[in-house]
Protein backbone atom coordinates (compact mmCIF):
# COMPACT_ATOMS: atom_id res chain seq x y z
CA UNK A 1 0.00 0.00 0.00
CA UNK A 2 1.26 3.52 -0.71
CA UNK A 3 2.29 5.69 2.19
CA UNK A 4 -0.39 8.00 3.53
CA UNK A 5 0.08 11.54 2.33
CA UNK A 6 -0.54 14.65 4.34
CA UNK A 7 -3.61 16.59 3.32
CA UNK A 8 -2.84 19.71 1.37
CA UNK A 9 -4.16 23.10 2.51
CA UNK A 10 -6.51 22.94 -0.46
CA UNK A 11 -7.99 19.65 0.78
CA UNK A 12 -8.31 21.14 4.27
CA UNK A 13 -10.32 24.11 2.95
CA UNK A 14 -12.51 21.78 0.90
CA UNK A 15 -13.36 19.75 4.00
CA UNK A 16 -14.00 23.02 5.87
CA UNK A 17 -16.78 23.77 3.39
CA UNK A 18 -18.07 20.18 3.64
CA UNK A 19 -18.19 20.28 7.42
CA UNK A 20 -19.84 23.70 7.50
CA UNK A 21 -22.65 22.62 5.18
CA UNK A 22 -23.06 19.40 7.16
CA UNK A 23 -23.58 21.48 10.31
CA UNK A 24 -26.14 23.70 8.54
CA UNK A 25 -28.07 20.61 7.44
CA UNK A 26 -27.90 18.92 10.83
CA UNK A 27 -29.18 21.97 12.72
CA UNK A 28 -31.92 22.61 10.17
CA UNK A 29 -30.56 25.89 8.87
CA UNK A 30 -30.47 24.35 5.41
CA UNK A 31 -33.19 22.05 4.12
CA UNK A 32 -33.40 19.97 0.93
CA UNK A 33 -34.17 22.33 -1.93
CA UNK A 34 -32.80 25.42 -0.18
CA UNK A 35 -30.53 27.75 -2.10
CA UNK A 36 -26.95 28.06 -0.84
CA UNK A 37 -26.07 31.60 0.41
CA UNK A 38 -24.42 33.98 -2.10
CA UNK A 39 -20.80 33.12 -2.81
CA UNK A 40 -19.29 36.30 -1.35
CA UNK A 41 -21.34 36.05 1.85
CA UNK A 42 -20.61 32.34 2.27
CA UNK A 43 -16.86 32.75 1.70
CA UNK A 44 -16.70 35.61 4.19
CA UNK A 45 -18.49 33.58 6.88
CA UNK A 46 -15.97 30.76 6.43
CA UNK A 47 -13.01 33.16 6.19
CA UNK A 48 -11.79 31.56 2.98
CA UNK A 49 -11.38 32.79 -0.57
CA UNK A 50 -14.19 32.50 -3.08
CA UNK A 51 -11.97 30.20 -5.16
CA UNK A 52 -11.61 27.83 -2.17
CA UNK A 53 -15.35 27.97 -1.61
CA UNK A 54 -16.02 27.05 -5.24
CA UNK A 55 -13.68 24.07 -4.88
CA UNK A 56 -15.65 22.85 -1.87
CA UNK A 57 -19.00 23.49 -3.54
CA UNK A 58 -17.92 21.58 -6.64
CA UNK A 59 -16.80 18.68 -4.47
CA UNK A 60 -20.16 18.56 -2.69
CA UNK A 61 -21.97 18.75 -6.03
CA UNK A 62 -19.89 15.89 -7.40
CA UNK A 63 -20.80 13.86 -4.30
CA UNK A 64 -24.51 14.54 -4.79
CA UNK A 65 -24.92 16.62 -1.61
CA UNK A 66 -25.86 19.80 -3.46
CA UNK A 67 -27.04 20.56 -6.97
CA UNK A 68 -25.63 23.23 -9.27
CA UNK A 69 -28.20 24.56 -11.75
CA UNK A 70 -26.53 26.40 -14.60
CA UNK A 71 -27.53 30.06 -14.62
CA UNK A 72 -29.84 29.60 -11.62
CA UNK A 73 -27.81 28.87 -8.52
CA UNK A 74 -26.66 26.20 -6.09
CA UNK A 75 -29.17 24.24 -4.00
CA UNK A 76 -29.23 21.50 -1.39
CA UNK A 77 -30.18 18.31 -3.23
CA UNK A 78 -33.55 16.73 -2.54
CA UNK A 79 -32.83 13.82 -0.24
CA UNK A 80 -29.10 14.62 0.01
CA UNK A 81 -26.55 11.84 0.29
CA UNK A 82 -25.43 10.62 3.73
CA UNK A 83 -22.46 12.55 5.07
CA UNK A 84 -21.24 9.42 6.80
CA UNK A 85 -20.67 7.64 3.50
CA UNK A 86 -17.10 6.57 2.82
CA UNK A 87 -16.94 8.97 -0.11
CA UNK A 88 -16.68 11.91 2.26
CA UNK A 89 -14.13 10.34 4.59
CA UNK A 90 -11.68 8.83 2.12
CA UNK A 91 -10.94 12.02 0.23
CA UNK A 92 -7.44 11.50 -1.06
CA UNK A 93 -7.17 8.00 0.46
CA UNK A 94 -6.69 6.41 -2.95
CA UNK A 95 -3.98 8.88 -3.91
CA UNK A 96 -0.74 7.08 -4.61
CA UNK A 97 -2.28 4.48 -6.88
CA UNK A 98 -1.25 4.80 -10.50
CA UNK A 99 -3.72 6.38 -12.96
CA UNK A 100 -3.86 3.26 -15.13
CA UNK A 101 -4.93 1.22 -12.10
CA UNK A 102 -7.84 3.55 -11.45
CA UNK A 103 -8.96 3.42 -15.09
CA UNK A 104 -8.63 -0.36 -15.19
CA UNK A 105 -10.91 -0.65 -12.15
CA UNK A 106 -13.37 1.80 -13.71
CA UNK A 107 -13.35 -0.06 -17.02
CA UNK A 108 -14.29 -3.33 -15.34
CA UNK A 109 -16.91 -1.81 -13.05
CA UNK A 110 -18.54 0.92 -15.14
CA UNK A 111 -18.90 -1.06 -18.36
CA UNK A 112 -21.06 -3.56 -16.48
CA UNK A 113 -22.95 -0.79 -14.71
CA UNK A 114 -23.83 0.80 -18.07
CA UNK A 115 -25.06 -2.54 -19.38
CA UNK A 116 -27.23 -3.10 -16.31
CA UNK A 117 -28.53 0.47 -16.47
CA UNK A 118 -29.72 -0.10 -20.04
CA UNK A 119 -31.66 -3.14 -18.80
CA UNK A 120 -33.02 -1.84 -15.49
CA UNK A 121 -33.12 1.96 -15.53
CA UNK A 122 -36.36 3.85 -14.90
CA UNK A 123 -37.79 7.00 -16.41
CA UNK A 124 -36.44 9.07 -13.50
CA UNK A 125 -32.92 7.93 -14.36
CA UNK A 126 -33.39 8.83 -18.03
CA UNK A 127 -34.61 12.30 -17.07
CA UNK A 128 -31.66 12.81 -14.71
CA UNK A 129 -29.13 11.63 -17.31
CA UNK A 130 -30.67 13.91 -19.94
CA UNK A 131 -30.43 16.86 -17.57
CA UNK A 132 -26.75 16.21 -16.85
CA UNK A 133 -25.96 15.92 -20.56
CA UNK A 134 -27.60 19.31 -21.12
CA UNK A 135 -25.58 20.77 -18.24
CA UNK A 136 -22.36 19.38 -19.72
CA UNK A 137 -23.00 21.09 -23.03
CA UNK A 138 -23.81 24.31 -21.17
CA UNK A 139 -20.51 24.08 -19.27
CA UNK A 140 -18.16 23.45 -22.21
CA UNK A 141 -16.33 26.69 -21.45
CA UNK A 142 -16.01 25.90 -17.73
CA UNK A 143 -13.99 22.68 -17.26
CA UNK A 144 -14.37 22.56 -13.46
CA UNK A 145 -18.17 22.90 -13.74
CA UNK A 146 -18.24 20.38 -16.58
CA UNK A 147 -16.39 17.86 -14.39
CA UNK A 148 -19.06 18.09 -11.67
CA UNK A 149 -21.81 17.14 -14.12
CA UNK A 150 -19.60 14.42 -15.61
CA UNK A 151 -19.19 12.82 -12.17
CA UNK A 152 -22.93 13.10 -11.43
CA UNK A 153 -23.76 11.48 -14.79
CA UNK A 154 -21.68 8.43 -13.90
CA UNK A 155 -23.23 8.25 -10.43
CA UNK A 156 -26.73 8.17 -11.95
CA UNK A 157 -25.70 5.25 -14.15
CA UNK A 158 -24.49 3.32 -11.12
CA UNK A 159 -27.78 4.01 -9.34
CA UNK A 160 -29.73 2.98 -12.44
CA UNK A 161 -27.99 -0.41 -12.44
CA UNK A 162 -30.38 -1.55 -9.72
CA UNK A 163 -27.54 -3.12 -7.74
CA UNK A 164 -26.78 -1.13 -4.58
CA UNK A 165 -23.59 -3.10 -3.91
CA UNK A 166 -22.08 -2.18 -7.28
CA UNK A 167 -23.33 1.39 -6.84
CA UNK A 168 -21.61 1.55 -3.43
CA UNK A 169 -18.35 0.29 -4.94
CA UNK A 170 -18.56 3.03 -7.56
CA UNK A 171 -19.28 5.61 -4.87
CA UNK A 172 -16.12 4.54 -3.06
CA UNK A 173 -13.89 5.63 -5.94
CA UNK A 174 -15.91 8.70 -6.94
CA UNK A 175 -14.31 11.14 -4.50
CA UNK A 176 -10.78 10.03 -5.37
CA UNK A 177 -11.65 10.21 -9.06
CA UNK A 178 -13.00 13.73 -8.75
CA UNK A 179 -10.16 14.96 -6.54
CA UNK A 180 -7.58 13.63 -9.01
CA UNK A 181 -9.26 14.88 -12.17
CA UNK A 182 -10.00 18.39 -10.94
CA UNK A 183 -6.23 19.02 -10.74
CA UNK A 184 -5.86 18.61 -14.50
CA UNK A 185 -9.26 19.33 -16.06
CA UNK A 186 -8.47 23.03 -16.63
CA UNK A 187 -5.96 21.81 -19.23
CA UNK A 188 -8.58 19.86 -21.19
CA UNK A 189 -8.58 20.41 -24.94
CA UNK A 190 -11.95 19.30 -26.34
CA UNK A 191 -14.83 18.81 -23.90
CA UNK A 192 -17.38 18.77 -26.72
CA UNK A 193 -16.17 15.34 -27.84
CA UNK A 194 -16.64 14.10 -24.28
CA UNK A 195 -20.12 15.63 -24.08
CA UNK A 196 -21.11 13.96 -27.36
CA UNK A 197 -19.95 10.60 -26.00
CA UNK A 198 -22.02 11.08 -22.84
CA UNK A 199 -25.07 11.91 -24.97
CA UNK A 200 -24.60 8.73 -27.03
CA UNK A 201 -24.25 6.72 -23.83
CA UNK A 202 -27.42 8.25 -22.39
CA UNK A 203 -29.35 7.40 -25.56
CA UNK A 204 -28.17 3.78 -25.51
CA UNK A 205 -29.34 3.42 -21.91
CA UNK A 206 -32.67 5.16 -22.62
CA UNK A 207 -33.28 3.00 -25.71
CA UNK A 208 -32.58 -0.26 -23.81
CA UNK A 209 -29.44 -1.26 -25.73
CA UNK A 210 -27.25 -3.02 -23.12
CA UNK A 211 -24.45 -4.17 -25.40
CA UNK A 212 -24.18 -0.78 -27.07
CA UNK A 213 -24.15 0.96 -23.68
CA UNK A 214 -21.35 -1.30 -22.49
CA UNK A 215 -19.24 -0.72 -25.59
CA UNK A 216 -19.79 3.03 -25.46
CA UNK A 217 -18.74 3.13 -21.81
CA UNK A 218 -15.58 1.19 -22.59
CA UNK A 219 -14.82 3.54 -25.49
CA UNK A 220 -15.55 6.59 -23.36
CA UNK A 221 -13.26 5.48 -20.52
CA UNK A 222 -10.37 4.74 -22.89
CA UNK A 223 -10.81 8.17 -24.46
CA UNK A 224 -10.97 9.73 -20.99
CA UNK A 225 -7.74 8.02 -19.95
CA UNK A 226 -5.96 9.35 -23.04
CA UNK A 227 -7.40 12.83 -22.49
CA UNK A 228 -6.29 12.94 -18.86
CA UNK A 229 -2.79 11.80 -19.82
CA UNK A 230 -2.65 14.78 -22.18
CA UNK A 231 -3.92 17.08 -19.44
CA UNK A 232 -1.22 15.88 -17.04
CA UNK A 233 1.46 16.41 -19.67
CA UNK A 234 0.18 19.90 -20.46
CA UNK A 235 0.06 20.77 -16.76
CA UNK A 236 3.63 19.58 -16.18
CA UNK A 237 4.85 21.62 -19.14
CA UNK A 238 3.03 24.69 -17.85
CA UNK A 239 4.52 24.30 -14.38
CA UNK A 240 7.96 23.72 -15.82
CA UNK A 241 7.72 26.78 -18.04
CA UNK A 242 6.56 28.94 -15.15
CA UNK A 243 9.42 27.77 -12.95
CA UNK A 244 12.10 28.29 -15.60
CA UNK A 245 14.16 31.43 -14.82
CA UNK A 246 13.86 34.17 -17.38
CA UNK A 247 16.99 35.11 -19.28
CA UNK A 248 18.24 38.59 -18.61
CA UNK A 249 18.34 40.87 -21.61
CA UNK A 250 21.82 42.21 -22.37
CA UNK A 251 22.03 45.84 -23.28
Amino acid sequence: MPATKQKSPDSHRTMQVVNHIRTLLENGTLQPGDKIPPEREFATSLKISRASLRTGINYLAAMGIIKVRHGVGTFVADGPAEFDKASLSIMGALHGFLPWQMFEARLILESHLAELAAERSQQKHHAALSEEVAEMFAALDSPSEYLVHDIIFHRIISQASGNPILAALMETVTSALYEDRRKTVEHSVDLRESAEMHRALYRAIRDRKPQEARKLMEQHLRMAETAQDRERTHKLKSVSAAARPKKSVRR
